[in-house]
């Protein structure tokens, strides 16, 4: 999991499979099956710490040849919701300190 430093979506981060394949197709069943479970406790954990009002999920990769999700929150009353989201609007950056902090919360919840 990667937190993105451009933050206009709060707690937007990247999935990425550990196993350097373009295509979800390349993976095994039980690899699939693995890899979703991941994403699904990082969209829980998501939920616990930003409650946001959706998760929106995006699987790209045109030129980027990892497999990988991004998980973006999106809030009713925030940026771009009913929209797509845009990929890096340089809306908000985090300092170091907001970053480490969004950090361990991720880390708290997930290694519950």
């Amino acid at each position: 999991m990667y937190l993105f430093k451009e933050q206009s979506h709060p707690g937007r981060v990247i999935v990425a499979h550990k196993k350097h394949v373009s295509e979800i197709t390349e993976l095994t069943a039980q690899e699939r099956a693995a890899y979703m479970e991941d994403i699904n406790r990082v969209a829980c954990a998501m939920h616990e710490i930003f409650n946001p009002d959706k998760v929106n999920y995006g699987a790209y990769g045109d030129t980027g040849h990892h497999l990988h999700f991004h998980l973006v929150p999106k809030y009713k009353d925030g940026y771009e919701w009913g929209g797509v989201f845009a990929m890096n609007p340089g809306e908000k950056t985090l300092s170091d300190e907001e970053y480490q902090d969004i950090v361990e919360k991720y880390r708290a919840v997930l290694c519950k």
